[in-house]
Parts: structure tokens; C-alpha cells; sequence
């Protein structure tokens, strides 16, 4: 497990561009990645989620020229995920410089993707992005209440999330970036619960993703099990800076890099 915690800002991408919306809907333009990438990595970001938002929906690779530009304007860890389908597809993106890769869709479609990927490049490259929402009554239920989505939110399975989470951690999953699409843009906090369920049952490091709307909203999901906090709009809008993040969580007596 990470001792301290990190703080990760991540850089949703559609054709070229950081967009951000609300539950995955209605994605506005926040900005170029490039620039972006290169204003957290001097804010003092630990590392770098870049995730190619439209890849999958629109059954393309995920854009390879971005990811090396942003590689070659932050020098701290890169996680590219978007559009993975594939070991080889892995071995490009760690090519152009990414340092990790996440999958989400390929892996619910094809699980064997996961042993694949750990066993060809490590466990430490491999990081399972779920998409989760909770069930409800307009939705299937499933054991532990929450189900994973596919295609950028976009596409519910019956995969129950943390079966699903179990299930990838076995198969060698080193990281597991947990992103709430009810929480997703809402600024309203983590889902607290939700990162405390799948921090129970997981043997590796977990990102909490979804909901950060202040700074004092990162301590309590560090505190319900995330090794790693991960937010988007309050960073793109210029709310927060990465800085006041860590602040906030040092003012909390959690260690931060």
C-alpha cells in the first residue's frame, strides 16, 4: 500500500480536447491537455490521469500524438486509458510514454485481457478503471448494491462492482481507480461508501474518483481507504489548485507527498 497519499488530477479527453461534465453527460471544454498536464505537474501533482473519454464509444484507438505530448510536459507518472483492448495495444501507450494503462470495457468484455496485460508487463502497469453506479429502482439489482458501467458510463452491465473488483485484483490488477458516475461532477463529496466496500476487499492501492467539490472534501475519502485522491473539475475550473488539496489533507494529519 502507498504510504502517503497521492493527489492525481485527471485530464478527460474528446477529440483532443479536456472536456468535463456532469454523470458523464452534457461534456464541456475545459482546455488542451497539454497545457493542462504541464500546469498540475508544476502545481505539484504525484501523478497524471489522462483517459481518452470517446475512444471506446467510438471504437478507436485511443489518440497516441496527445499522449506523447503530454509525456513529454510531465514528468511524473501517466495513466492512459481510453480504447485498450489489447496487450499490444498496452505496449504502444508505454511506448509514447505512458507509465500505467487503464482498462475498463475490454477487460468486462474479455476478463482474460487482465491476466494477459499483468503477466506480459507486471502488475504495476495494470490499472482497472470501474464505472460504478448504484442500483436502484430503475436498475437491476446486484449483491452489493452497485453495478459497473461501460463505455464512458454509458452502458450498464449486471456486473456487480465489487465482485467485479475482486475478480480483476486476482487476475493481477495492481491499481484500482474507482470512479462514482452518481457522484461524477456533482461536487457534492465521494462516495464514501462506496471507496470503504471496495478498500475492504482489495489487496492493492485504490483511487477515489467522482464528486470532489472542496478541499475538504478529499480527508474523509482517504480516510474511508483511498491510497489515492482523483478529481477533475475543481481542478480545470481553477477552483482548487493541486497544492490546496494537499494543504487541506496535511491540515487533516494526512501525510501527502
Amino acid at each position: 500500500m502507498s504510504v502517503l497519499t497521492r493527489v492525481i488530477p485527471c485530464l478527460d479527453v474528446a477529440a483532443g480536447r479536456v472536456v468535463k461534465g456532469v454523470n458523464f453527460l452534457d461534456l464541456r471544454d475545459q482546455g488542451d491537455p497539454v497545457e493542462l498536464a504541464r500546469a498540475y505537474f508544476e502545481q505539484g501533482a504525484d501523478e497524471i490521469t489522462f483517459l481518452d473519454v470517446t475512444a471506446t464509444v467510438e471504437d478507436r484507438a485511443t489518440m497516441y500524438e496527445t499522449v506523447t505530448a503530454t509525456a513529454e510536459q510531465v514528468f511524473i507518472p501517466l495513466t492512459v486509458g481510453g480504447g485498450v483492448r489489447s496487450a499490444d495495444d498496452v505496449a504502444r501507450l508505454l511506448a509514447v510514454g505512458a507509465d500505467k494503462v487503464g482498462v475498463n470495457s475490454a477487460a468486462i468484455a474479455r476478463p482474460a485481457l487482465l491476466d494477459e496485460i499483468a503477466d506480459r508487463f507486471g502488475a504495476q502497469v495494470l490499472v482497472l478503471s470501474l464505472d460504478v453506479k448504484r442500483t436502484g429502482p430503475d436498475r437491476a439489482p446486484t449483491p452489493s448494491g452497485f453495478v459497473v458501467t461501460t463505455h464512458g458510463g454509458r452502458t450498464e452491465t449486471d456486473l456487480d462492482a465489487l465482485a467485479w473488483a475482486r475478480e480483476a485484483v486476482e487476475r493481477g490488477a495492481g491499481e484500482l481507480l474507482v470512479n462514482s458516475i452518481d457522484a461524477d461532477g456533482t461536487k457534492a463529496g465521494f462516495d464514501l461508501e462506496l471507496t470503504a466496500a471496495v478498500r475492504e476487499l482489495s489487496a492493492v492501492p485504490v483511487i477515489a474518483s467522482g464528486g470532489a467539490g472542496a478541499a475538504g472534501d478529499f480527508a474523509p475519502a482517504v480516510r474511508a481507504g483511498a491510497d489515492a485522491v482523483l478529481a477533475a473539475s475543481v481542478f480545470h475550473s481553477g477552483q482548487l489548485t493541486v497544492g490546496d488539496v494537499k494543504d487541506a489533507l496535511r491540515a487533516d494529519g494526512i501525510e501527502v507527498r
